[in-house]
């Protein structure tokens, strides 16, 4: 259960660095190359490679080095970072989010696509040796790996005998950290920390040779290096994949027990005098060497204890540092610092947000009940008590809700590749502009939207969008814009995908609608009706097939996914200017504020985010399903004929306004129960196709009531308007008397 979380955790955090290195590269395209996204990148594949090679998903780890050491060469400024090294980065990163994606399949043994590793290996190679070197072996550990280190005094002149075995019974590790090591996100401390789960660390003492002036000091770098003594029943290899995370950037030298003296003499000649001093009085000290090869070290022992009991102020003697390490760890903290160092996020199941949605859902229905209970026995102290629980229910529903509530930008950036790689196929220059990727949606229909989103960009840039030529001609620009948007009204979630390019041909689209039979060609049809032949099956007024479109499958599959969210998609387009199609989702679905309604013997619930007003209706019935309200013509829908319930003539009837988007219309209903919390539930196979009906919720008292669909009658009464036209002033005769 613990290796399947931890593989889970590698899996989700490799895929949110692939979409942090995707975007830095994108915005290097956009904005030209910057050292901070350069870095970015390099971070990004580094962190990668690091934690699968935690859990030794070696194919991962070995191909992820290639693409590292070709950044670091870049981050170096040895390689351009031209269009085409954009394109294999982003090619690689492809992969390896498949290799990533075989770790989530438990394949990781099963290469997803050999060629196209190997292709994209030589290319790395090819790239690699134009820079002057080429990719190491990912198991190397280079003993000056740490570029730009400053020249060091010559290491001592040693007898003959030098390549024989000495008798220090330590391993010693010489580390000196890269300068990134930190802004890389890692914890030169918490490898010491580590080093004492493989054994003993016998004595350390901290290299302060770069350390700078305090003024000069940079928060964010590391300036430190270490010395260490280590009693360990560990191999080499062991060792050195302690450091698998900064070897390529610093100096890692592990020396095993009794190694040669001139092994040992070479870290003296790395370091400054009174650092080698220190060094030597540390190794004498603890007994590291015996005296024959401490004078074969030509070094004066008097002179080295002297030395380093006069060590600068403020340098960790290593005695002091030892005896600091060992109280680290087991002694509990302060009550304040952990909490200062609790963390702000944490990550949970979906499965486990969906059990907690569900259980308020019957929170809410049970709480329900007793209030229906309360009224009945009319027990005032018990009404109170359930309005204080309706209160705080409400409370806990909305918490609950806010907790599956997330970013469309989840979506939202993916968007940049996608138009990139499509733009380019196509031969075309496209700007994509992204605005309230802020706005946030239940993630349920986060993961649903992309792939209708998708098909109606790829449709954007295929037909929409003209080749510059084409665009130069029309007097445009020749680079198009391509806009994604998004916001919250009237309790739902608009996104709109718009384009300046060059709009649907009207009488293409209602010529292919008359030829395939979708209607008649006297007949008398709006532009929006005519736009809504597109997303019939099989519609498609492209001339010729392409990769992306012109198949006539797409738009059908958008329509049909927006439906089953309960959602909308209309299309405003004007010839030569453009189009938008804009796509309306309900917040969630789950659970919802509604308003109830009766209709002869049926309870319906509205959902109350679309609820404007409610009036009483004139008892003359207006002509052709239109009244005036205030002066305005508004249409409406008689919900009892609708829905062929029986007819119910007790006190006035009520005329419920509701609105989606832009338009308006009215439901007339025959009483009014006011407010409820409806727990959304399925209709399931048998009403699932009725129109305008969007789910069912079970009432206090145990009854089933009806949701309304109310972007479909809504629609349903726009329709009914055209189907029987009238003039301003004939609309004006059907007004409230």
């Amino acid at each position: 259960m613990k290796k399947d979380s931890a593989r889970d955790a590698v899996v989700q955090e490799a895929r949110e660095l692939l979409v942090a290195m995707e975007a830095a590269l994108l915005q290097i395209e956009m904005e030209g190359p910057g050292k901070d996204a350069v870095n970015a990148i390099f971070r990004a594949a580094h962190t990668i490679k690091g934690s699968a090679g935690l859990f030794a998903f070696d194919s991962i780890v070995q191909f992820t080095h290639l693409v590292e050491h070709v950044l670091d060469r870049v981050r170096n400024e040895e390689l351009p970072l031209n269009d085409h090294m954009m394109s294999l980065l982003l090619q690689c990163g492809d992969y390896i989010g498949e290799l990533v994606d075989a770790i989530e399949r438990r394949e990781e043994e099963h290469e997803p696509d050999l060629a196209r590793r190997q292709a994209l290996e030589a290319e790395l190679d090819v790239m690699a040796r134009s820079a002057g070197a080429a990719a190491p072996p990912p198991a190397q550990v280079t003993a000056a790996a740490a570029a730009g280190t400053a020249e060091q005094p010559a290491p001592p002149v040693l007898p003959a005998n030098d390549g024989a075995p000495s008798s220090n019974p330590y391993w010693h590790l010489s580390l000196q950290f890269s300068d990134n090591v930190l802004r890389d996100g890692l914890d030169p401390v918490s490898f010491l920390h580590y080093l004492r789960t493989l054994g003993r660390i016998v004595a350390i003492m901290p290299v302060l040779e770069q350390m700078p002036e305090a003024e000069q000091m940079d928060a964010e770098s590391c300036y430190l290096g270490f010395e260490i003594c280590l009693v360990s029943d560990s191999t080499l290899q062991t060792l050195e994949s302690v450091f698998e995370f900064v070897r390529e950037d610093s100096r890692i030298d592990i020396l095993p027990p009794r190694s040669p003296l001139s092994a040992y003499a070479g870290v003296l000649g790395r370091l400054g005098t009174a650092e080698a001093q220190r060094l030597a009085a540390m190794w004498q000290q603890h007994g590291a060497l015996s005296e024959p090869e401490w004078q074969g070290l030509g070094m004066d022992a008097a002179a080295a204890l002297a030395a380093s009991r006069a060590a600068p102020a403020g340098a960790a003697r290593p005695s002091t540092v030892v005896a600091a390490l060992a109280q680290i760890g087991p002694r509990p903290r302060p009550l304040d610092d952990r909490r200062a160092q609790e963390q702000k996020f944490i990550k949970i199941e979906v499965s486990r947000l969906d059990q907690l949605i569900d259980l308020v859902g019957e929170l809410v229905i049970a709480g329900a009940s007793a209030r229906l209970i309360a009224r009945r026995r009319k027990d005032t102290q018990f009404e109170e008590a359930t309005q204080a629980i309706d209160a705080l229910m409400e409370q806990i529903r909305d918490a609950a809700l806010t907790l599956r509530m997330v970013q469309i930008s989840e979506v939202f950036q993916r968007f940049p590749r996608i138009v990139r790689d499509f733009a380019r196929d196509m031969e075309k220059d496209i700007e994509l502009v992204m605005t309230g990727s802020e706005t946030e949606l239940d993630k349920s229909m986060i993961e649903r939207i992309a792939d209708p989103l998708m098909h109606i960009v790829r449709n954007a840039i295929d037909h929409g969008i003209e080749p510059a030529a084409e665009r130069i001609a029309a007097g445009k620009e020749p680079k198009a814009t391509l806009r994604l948007n998004a916001t919250h009204e009237s309790g739902s979630v608009v996104i709109e995908v718009m384009d300046d390019g060059r709009g649907m041909d009207r009488d293409r689209i209602l010529a292919t609608a008359i030829s395939r039979g979708l209607t008649a060609p006297d007949a008398d049809l709006s532009d929006a009706e005519i736009y809504r032949f597109v997303f019939e099956p099989g519609f498609s007024t492209a001339r010729q097939v392409t990769e992306l479109s012109g198949r006539g499958v797409g738009m059908d599959v958008v329509k049909r996914n927006i439906d089953a969210l309960h959602g909308e998609v209309a299309i405003d387009t004007e010839r030569g200017r453009g189009t938008v199609v804009r796509v309306r989702l309900p917040l969630t679905l789950a659970i919802i504020s509604g308003f109830q309604v009766v209709v002869g013997n049926a309870v319906f619930v509205i959902p109350l985010d679309m609820v404007v007003e409610c009036i009483d209706m004139p008892a003359q019935r207006p002509e052709h399903n239109i009244v005036s309200v205030r002066e305005e013509p508004l249409p409406f829908v008689h919900l009892r004929e609708l829905f062929d319930l029986p007819l119910r003539e007790r006190g006035r009837k009520s005329l419920v306004i509701v609105q989606y988007g832009q338009q308006r219309a009215g439901l007339l209903v025959d009483g009014l129960l006011g407010e409820c919390q409806a727990v959304i539930k399925p209709l399931g196979q048998l009403f699932g196709k009725v129109k305008g009906l969007s789910g069912s919720t079970i009432l206090g008292d145990g009854r089933v009531a009806l949701i309304l669909d109310i972007p479909h009658l809504v629609q349903y009464t726009q329709q009914q308007e055209q189907y029987h036209p009238t003039t301003q002033a004939e609309r004006g005769v059907a007004s409230e008397q």
